[in-house]
């Protein structure tokens, strides 16, 4: 049976009613990559979440500006003791599959992903919770390991899914949420289509149906944008913001970045590292990739906007006699090492991370770059076995908290870290867990300090989210950058 034709087969089975009339209003909307998979907690995939925030929800959703509200959740949570939350759960929620929304989807949602057999690469999000117990039907109690004063965050970004059907093979190629949206077709190579859910608990969307498309050129996407064939693209070219009918820049949580991995013969040195860090012109790279709409990184993973952020850490010098010079002292002159990124899933990833790798050239350092299919790149961010010598990624701080960046690139033996700083990630562990204001902030700017003093990273830049939209587009973006459909209008 062809691909294709199982998809269809699996849709089927999954009891998935996409409505049939004529639509009163589709869109398009462009992504840079087509998703690995559509099972919305198994991959640190954008592409994936770009369309599965329409189809799934979860227990605490955010206003545009970011203000947590409940969202499968009745109410905000109540905190029962040190470790545990309980909360009360919506009635009449079903799934699109017809399964109903209740405590047993939430124990299964927390279960599944925290199972280390599962091997969710989200746990940078999650790691604190332990467990998950039914109270009742509409009650539900989940436990962390130790204190966690950002546990309501967390419920923000963990997804629900079915309690039965997460378990069927093909859910993550045909999935079913509780969302606005339900799947409707995967056309491998060409788009994802999505129908709105016509028995949908909330308000219903505005926009009947949407499709998304897998462009990962900027130019192309523009390209389709001027043609009338695409209502939305993010990650727009700085410099067609003049070109384009409607576009808008906002100020975002993303950080781009670069993960050394200490443990290998070239980085291990620390002298090199500096200098990987001082031979980068972050300024030039803002104005001339970013036309401004970026601006050097300040020396630390955590955005600006997130809690722990360190504002006495600078923006690493630029100093590219002193970088020559240090590996010139290191012994590295001439040395190989590898730069591993993809290209299409961010704003100008290619260039960034070419311009990087020309800046460690001019050092003395002999630079191979590799650009990987977005599921290989994956694959290889997530390997703590076989790290690359620096691997390129944005980081989005969602949770508006250090946690986040810092258990994912810096905490040893979790998630993307490339370091062997068990006294670090026994630091990162403990300011998780206190919940007084100011000795967590304190600690966040003693981890913050180290891993800029021994060069742990390469922070590059804070870009800005660019969009554009086609004129009958109305849209008002998110400071999370959700691109949640609901909250679309069309005019005709």
């Amino acid at each position: 049976m062809k691909p294709d034709t199982m998809l269809k087969a699996a849709l089927l089975g999954a009891a998935i009613a996409v409505a049939s009339p004529v639509l009163a209003a589709n869109i398009t909307i462009a992504i840079g990559s087509e998703p690995s998979t559509l099972d919305p907690q198994q991959r640190d995939d954008g592409a994936e979440r770009a369309v599965t925030d329409n189809i799934f929800e979860t227990l605490l959703a955010r206003q545009p500006d970011g203000t947590l509200v409940p969202g499968l959740a009745a109410a905000m949570p109540e905190q029962i003791d040190d470790l545990t939350w309980e909360f009360k759960l919506r009635e009449g929620v079903t799934f699109h599959n017809g399964e109903p929304f209740n405590a047993d989807s939430v124990v299964t949602s927390v279960e599944r992903i925290i199972d280390p057999a599962y091997a969710s690469e989200q746990m940078a999000y999650l790691a604190t919770i332990a467990g998950a117990e039914k109270v009742d039907d509409l009650t539900v109690r989940i436990t962390t390991k130790a204190p966690d004063p950002v546990l309501p965050a967390r419920m923000y970004w963990m997804k629900m899914v079915p309690a039965a059907y997460s378990s069927d093979p093909a859910f993550a190629q045909a999935p079913v949420g509780t969302g606005p949206y339900q799947m409707a077709a995967w056309n491998h190579g060409e788009d994802i289509e999505l129908a709105a859910y016509p028995d949908y608990w909330g308000d219903a969307p505005q926009i009947e149906g949407v499709s998304y498309r897998f462009i990962a050129e900027g130019g192309t996407r523009v390209a389709g944008l001027m043609a009338g064939e695409l209502d939305l693209i993010r990650n727009l070219y700085p410099e067609f913001l003049g070109a384009v009918p409607n576009s808008t820049a906002v100020p975002g949580l993303e950080t781009s970045v670069i993960v050394l991995s200490t443990e290998n013969p070239v980085v291990s040195d620390p002298k090199v590292r500096e200098a990987m860090n001082i031979a980068i012109d972050r300024e030039a790279l803002a104005e001339a990739l970013f036309a401004g709409l970026a601006e050097p990184a300040h020396g630390q993973l955590v955005n600006p906007k997130s809690f722990g952020f360190n504002p006495e850490i600078r923006a690493y010098d630029y100093d590219p006699d002193r970088a020559k010079a240090l590996i010139e002292e290191a012994g590295a002159t001439g040395k190989t090492v590898t730069l591993v990124g993809e290209a299409g899933r961010w704003l100008k990833d290619r260039e960034l991370i070419e311009a990087v790798g020309a800046y460690w050239q001019e050092a003395g350092l002999n630079v191979e770059i590799h650009i990987e299919e977005f599921g290989e790149y994956l694959n290889q961010l997530f390997d703590k076995d076989h790290r690359p010598d620096s691997i390129f990624v944005v980081n989005s701080d969602e949770l508006l908290d250090a946690d986040r960046p810092l258990t994912a690139a810096m905490e040893y033996g979790a998630s993307y870290a490339s370091n062997a700083d068990e006294e670090m990630a026994a630091q990162i562990q403990a300011a998780r867990a206190e919940t007084d204001v100011e000795a967590r902030k304190a600690l966040y700017a003693e981890i913050t300090r180290k891993g800029h003093d021994l060069s742990y990273l390469v922070p590059l830049l804070n870009q800005e989210d660019i969009y554009a939209m086609s004129d009958r587009l109305s849209w008002t973006p998110r400071i999370d950058a959700k691109l949640l459909v609901k909250e679309m209008s069309v005019s005709e």
